[in-house]
């Protein structure tokens, strides 16, 4: 098959289409994956065609933490400004990038383009999402709201909610597309709507065993497992990093990926006062604050293999996001999660939910004292060891790759 993968955002959004594409193209699919450019070095354009998109994701993350926070509202005006400018030549290079294609898989921000295009080429699309958005359930409210105890019925509103914002946000910066470009065809419908003749199928690209499948989801909805890719075969670490890790017991990984905030130095500092306090060692990844390190930190600058790092850790302090959030998980290590804004409160809970952490500790309400203590629980609580040892061992047992490569092949065999 003629498979085109379209998504948008930070690094974390792009890995699990790389990670597929990849696979894909070693069954003998013609693959190709329309991501921004900046994360091109993440394929093998021998085997994968890249359509580079426009824009640079890391400003628009960045916006997300200083402007929108954990308001869904804010979050899709915030993500609309950023997408807009981009809007109509990003459309055009996914249009082009899906020609002749015999199914389209797309993110979360490219949900409605992927649609359209699939409706307009009359051709099955899948939706791929990293966190549990676009289908409502009882069973927990939406990534974004709070977890209040309301019952089953406020956890469905709140989906529906942040179902009802985006699809409106969307037609709103679609409707502003089509006036700088009146030959755009007008958007049809809600991908998932239950009346549609096509209802789009969901893969959701996290474990079971994290999130385990509501009782209230429709057959068109799937949990594959995470899909996971290191892309590590070209990287070494440096020296300094080796010498770290081998020079006492087993550092705590500090890692935010892409979340950029004016704020983020001062949070490092916080994180150094806490780990003088607990009398922890600490791999910090990121730029150093600018005063002196004392030794028992050490700042990595640049690219490490999160999957890596993790093994040789103790415990995690990270912002929440999907990818993180599932390689620490896998690592069997627990986490301290400091949710910034978008999905990151959502795993927070469910990571503390799971036994795997303590509560997640918003950044606007983080001290050194309140970290510290967290460290403390994380090195030396021991059930909570365990508990992230179990989750561990049952995603170990999965191939989140290989049964959604099942689920998109068989579109090619009903064709057939």
């Amino acid at each position: 098959m003629k498979i085109t993968l379209l998504t948008y955002g930070s690094q974390g959004d792009v890995i699990p289409f790389a990670a597929l594409g990849k696979a894909l193209a070693q069954a003998g699919h013609q693959i190709t994956l329309a991501a921004p450019e900046k994360f091109r070095f993440l394929v093998d354009q021998d085997q994968i065609e890249y359509a580079a998109l426009p824009g640079d994701p890391q400003q628009m993350v960045q916006d997300l933490v200083s402007r929108a926070g954990n308001n869904w509202w804010r979050i899709i005006r915030t993500m609309s400004s950023f997408v807009l400018p981009l809007g109509i030549e990003v459309s055009r290079i996914a249009h082009d990038a899906s020609r002749d294609a015999d199914i389209i898989l797309h993110s979360f921000l490219l949900t409605n383009t992927g649609y359209e295009i699939a409706r307009e080429m009359d051709i099955p699309d899948l939706s791929v999402q990293t966190f549990p958005v676009f289908a409502s359930t009882a069973a927990f409210p939406a990534p974004v709201a709070p977890d209040l105890p309301l019952g089953g019925l406020y956890r469905r509103l709140t989906h529906g909610f942040v179902t009802q914002t985006f699809w409106q946000g969307s037609r709103l910066i679609y409707s502003l597309m089509r006036k700088e470009d009146p030959l755009l065809p007008p958007l049809t419908s809600w991908p998932f709507n239950k009346r549609n003749d096509w209802q789009t199928p969901i893969l959701y690209a996290f474990s079971p065993s994290v999130i385990p499948r509501p009782e209230d989801w429709h057959d068109n909805i799937n949990i594959t497992g995470y899909w996971f890719d290191d892309f590590s075969n070209d990287w070494t670490p440096q020296k300094g990093l080796l010498d770290f890790i081998h020079s006492g017991s087993p550092p705590v990984a500090v890692v935010f990926g892409s979340t950029g905030t004016n704020g983020l130095k001062g949070i490092y500092q916080k994180i150094h006062r806490a780990f003088e306090a607990s009398n922890q060692r600490a791999v910090i990844v990121g730029d150093q604050t600018g005063e002196d390190v004392p030794s028992h930190l050490f700042y990595q600058r640049g690219y490490v293999p999160y999957s890596w790092l993790f093994e040789r850790s103790s415990a995690v302090i990270h912002h929440g996001g999907a990818g993180t959030t599932g390689k620490a998980l896998r690592a069997g290590i627990p986490q301290i999660i400091l949710p910034f804004t978008s999905d990151q409160p959502f795993w927070g809970r469910r990571v503390h939910k799971l036994g795997a952490g303590p509560k997640p500790i918003p950044p606007k309400r983080l001290d050194p004292e309140k970290l510290a203590k967290a460290i403390h629980t994380v090195i030396h609580n021991p059930n909570m060891r365990s508990r992230a040892e179990i989750i561990a061992r049952a995603i170990s047992k999965e191939d989140g790759i290989k049964d959604a490569m099942k689920i998109i092949e068989s579109f090619g065999d009903k064709d057939g």
